[in-house]
């Protein structure tokens, strides 16, 4: 890492911990040359990552679009967000490795998860994404599951 004052290249960190939001670590440094000292921080690299929808249209995809759909389905239920944060950090791993997948495959694998997390929140998600329409859609996707 290069000094801010004179652009050496031997610093060191003298303190390092965890920033106040847990999501970044925080790196305390000194220069070798001119004993400046400057704070840099670490963040893990977002996942880069294209999704493929319907009509062939892709966007990027977003980590917090998916917490957000899998908040929604466990709202008011008693799935701790530990559980929901480790439940999207084994799906991105599981997708770290590809460069494009659809918005299907990533509802199929959530609702994996999700059913091994707590099953009102599993069938709450399948609903939204396929499509229940009348009460007897919410049963015979249950009874199929069962």
């Amino acid at each position: 890492m290069y000094c801010i004052n004179c652009w050496n290249d031997d610093t060191r960190v003298i303190d390092s911990r965890t920033s106040e939001d847990g999501k970044s670590i925080r790196r305390r440094r000194e220069c070798g040359v001119c004993h400046n000292r400057f704070t840099t921080y670490e963040k893990r690299e977002a996942l880069a990552l294209m999704v493929e929808k319907k009509g062939d249209k892709k966007e990027r995809y977003e980590r917090l679009k998916l917490e957000d759909s899998i908040l929604k389905a466990t709202n008011k239920r008693n799935v701790s967000i530990l559980k929901i944060n480790q439940l999207i950090r084994n799906l991105e791993l599981k997708w770290s490795t590809k460069t494009e997948i659809t918005s299907k495959q990533i509802w199929t694998d959530v609702m994996k998860g999700l059913s091994m997390l707590d099953e009102v929140s599993y069938v709450r998600y399948a609903s939204v994404h396929l499509r229940f329409e009348k009460s007897s859609d919410f049963i015979s996707f249950i009874n199929k599951e069962s």
